[in-house]
């Protein structure tokens, strides 16, 4: 699965898309294939405020478990119920149905990778 181009990527597997002041977050399709089956995804609650690069959730796999870590600094606005009810909805799409959280985005996108240099640097 290609990178979406219009997506910014941390270099610890997170996306995020950028809409106003506001972004939704998830983690890439590589992060999701690294780890296979998906069979759990613990996530911030609303409210919660994170600093860009601190931990904000777990993804745990049949082969492994995942931290993953916040792009930007940001208050979280909504979690993916429907991710967290059905975690292997974050293998099917990733990008789409699989998003993860939704942030009020509270300052710059400093360090994030575009799709190129994203791919770049994960060697599939």
């Amino acid at each position: 699965m290609k990178n979406p181009e219009n997506l910014l990527y941390a270099e610890s597997h997170e996306w995020l898309k950028v809409e106003g002041g506001e972004g939704v977050i998830g983690i890439t399709d590589f992060a999701q294939d690294s780890l296979g089956d998906i069979t759990f995804i613990e996530l911030p609650q609303v409210g919660e405020k994170f600093t860009q690069g601190q931990e904000m959730g777990t993804v745990e796999s049949v082969k492994a478990a995942s931290d993953i870590y916040m792009p930007c600094d940001c208050e979280v606005i909504a979690v993916n119920e429907e991710a967290v009810n059905n975690p292997e909805l974050v293998n099917k799409d990733p990008y789409g149905s699989g998003w993860l959280i939704r942030v009020s985005i509270q300052g710059a996108t400093d360090g994030l990778l575009n799709a190129q240099d994203y791919a770049g640097k994960c060697v599939h």
